[in-house]
């Protein structure tokens, strides 16, 4: 297993914000995409990167909405994509190429709130799925060139702690068997974020590109968790009987600005100049823990599992995402 795999001391932790891990970072004629950079921690990031000097590319399937949210934000612009479909993404990456800029860091951000019923996309994908991983897989694949064009670039999938409970249904990765249940499908959307990103460095770096997959905790207040509604935010310890939010950094409940920071920390960080193909936590690389640990309102485990980074299961992935967008 990879020796990559284990923290490296970088003088930040769970309670750091976006704006602590990028002080000090210039990132003028940086060029940025963030996908749904305009809600939740994708703001936070949006607002850091454009901060330390960043050009930054909103990706958003609501464009009215998107750049309502950025106004007044130096250096932020916002252009249409919706990761259900296979055209838009063309349209995006096609527009990106048509520029000629490089592009230095891709942050695949945005995410579906978990239905409870099974939701297929046009073609049949189960959304979570086909948004939180295929889409971005696709996007990623169209842009190459131009994150090949920068020498030096970032890709950042932002995954979840939910990473240690995912299997991938290789043989029905739909759901299509009528077993649906929306934690499961989350769960592997989430484990195929790192895999993907496992593997897109092994191809890649010797390019120049590296890729990292990142846990941002359990914010209150995004579109994700917010979808458990007040009482499931309660059984999560999320909120307190009076529906405030719970700001626990050491047992991974954040703030928008702390969650946003492990994804401003894998795209900006010196310290991981020469690393890639890893999962973060609390803005360091996370150690491996194999043992099985439960669920817990307390402390949900968040490290690192071995079938999480399986160099095996990431070539795998690779294979079976081109086969299902036809890239």
């Amino acid at each position: 297993m990879s020796t990559k795999q284990h923290p490296i001391g970088t003088g930040f932790d769970a309670a750091s914000t976006a704006a602590d891990v990028v002080a000090g970072v210039d990132l003028s004629g940086t060029n940025v995409v963030i996908t749904g950079g305009h809600a939740g921690i994708g703001l936070e990031a949006t607002r850091a990167l454009a901060s330390a000097g960043a050009s930054v590319t909103v990706a958003a399937r609501n464009v009215d909405r998107a750049t309502a949210a950025v106004a007044g934000i130096e250096r932020v612009v916002v252009s249409q994509l919706d990761l259900l479909d296979p055209a838009s993404i063309d349209a995006f990456a096609g527009r990106w190429l048509d520029f000629g800029h490089p592009l230095h860091i891709l942050i695949n951000n945005a995410g579906v709130p978990a239905p409870a019923e099974l939701v297929s996309d046009a073609r049949g994908y189960e959304v979570q799925f086909a948004t939180n991983h295929l889409g971005h897989f696709h996007l990623t694949l169209g842009l190459l060139p131009a994150l090949r064009a920068a020498g030096r670039a970032r890709v950042v999938n932002v995954s979840s702690g939910a990473q240690r409970f995912g299997e991938i249904r290789w043989d029905d990765p739909h759901f299509a068997d009528g077993s649906y249940d929306p934690n499961v499908a989350y769960a592997q959307s989430k484990l195929a974020n790192v895999l993907f990103a496992v593997e897109l460095d092994r191809r890649l770096a010797s390019e120049g590109v590296n890729a990292y997959a990142v846990h941002p905790g359990i914010v209150v207040g995004t579109a994700l968790n917010s979808a458990a509604g007040a009482e499931g935010l309660r059984a999560m310890g999320l909120v307190d009987d009076a529906g405030r939010p719970i700001i626990d950094p050491a047992h991974g409940k954040k703030t928008p600005q702390q969650g946003a920071s492990t994804t401003v920390f894998a795209a900006t960080s010196p310290l991981l100049a020469e690393i890639g193909g890893v999962y973060l936590r609390d803005n360091d690389i996370s150690p491996l823990d194999d043992e099985p640990r439960p669920m817990s309102p307390d402390g949900p485990p968040t490290d690192a599992m071995s079938h999480s980074i399986d160099p095996a299961s990431a070539e795998r992935l690779w294979v079976l995402s081109e086969e299902l967008v036809a890239v």
